[in-house]
């Protein structure tokens, strides 16, 4: 993974994707037009991004929940940092629904007014690792990597979009008292879905009678969204482009794929890197469906 400066951009420390970053927000990000109503879902690659964009949609608007709208959830919550051609960010009826993938530093300073509401979902590394792999591997945007091995070590070294993952997690959770923030892990969200959505729902202040919440959980089952082109990004899979036809861009969606992935020897070289940066973060990690 050498050629790394042909897809990345790295600014203030941080690595975004070079072919699509919008510098005008990125360099500007204090003179950010933010309403104290905007919802941003924050996350690592490979985290729960788009499952996190179909459950706020579903939860925000009618019209995602009934179908009786097509409307990509690339559009109902685009991307902050990253150019959204169709959409313009002015003109998003309030409230507003944004994913980054941020650090905690580069955010609009007024963040720290504890008025908008961040909802960061984080998902055990190893399964991140491991999407990342197979995800790089499928989109043309990303430089393909020969195996776990190699990949294994740029998603170390940080040297991957979205930087250091350890960075990223501890940062927003050592900076937590600073921003109305929320932590909601992927596994729990996989485990416990209608718990996940109620508490999503209580977070944002949003009440849903009993038929919308079943409409809600119903359609954000891994499987349902798979099978909905207004989630799975297909039109956005055209426009980018693929190293191949057969991937999709919501994969497994599972816990404990790692296993089938790392062998013995990286999954130690993993624990004792882990255990080394994450041992004053009390977060719950949820390695395996089982647990």
């Amino acid at each position: 993974m050498d050629n790394q400066d042909e897809y990345l951009f790295n600014f203030r420390g941080y690595n975004f994707l070079r072919s699509i970053v919008s510098m005008n927000i990125v360099e500007n990000m204090d003179d950010q037009e933010i309403r104290d109503d905007d919802v941003f879902i924050v996350t690592y690659p490979k985290s729960g991004t788009v499952w996190t964009q179909q459950i706020l949609s579903l939860i925000y608007f009618d019209g995602h929940r009934n179908n009786t709208e097509n409307i990509q959830i690339a559009e109902r919550a685009p991307f902050f940092e990253y150019k959204s051609p169709n959409v313009d960010f002015a003109k998003m009826p309030s409230p507003r629904i944004f994913c980054t993938h941020l650090p905690y530093y580069l955010v609009p300073k007024v963040f720290k007014n504890k008025k908008v509401k961040i909802l960061y979902i984080y998902r055990n590394p190893k399964d991140v690792l491991t999407s990342y792999f197979h995800y790089s591997n499928l989109v043309i945007l990303f430089e393909a990597s020969n195996s776990v091995e190699t990949f294994m070590q740029a998603f170390l070294d940080g040297r991957v979009l979205g930087s250091n993952w350890f960075d990223h997690i501890r940062g927003w959770y050592e900076h937590r008292n600073d921003f109305n923030i929320m932590f909601l892990s992927y596994e729990d969200m996989k485990k416990d879905l209608r718990g996940s959505v109620l508490k999503i729902c209580s977070f944002l202040e949003k009440e849903l009678s009993k038929e919308d919440m079943e409409a809600v959980v119903r359609q954000a089952t891994f499987q349902n969204m798979k099978s909905d082109p207004r989630a799975n990004y297909d039109d956005i899979k055209k426009e980018i482009g693929t190293r191949n036809n057969e991937g999709t861009f919501l994969r497994k969606g599972t816990i404990g794929d790692w296993k089938h992935h790392l062998t013995v020897d990286q999954n130690e070289r993993f624990d004792r890197i882990f255990n080394r940066n994450m041992k004053n973060i009390p977060l719950k990690f949820i390695w395996d469906m089982n647990e």
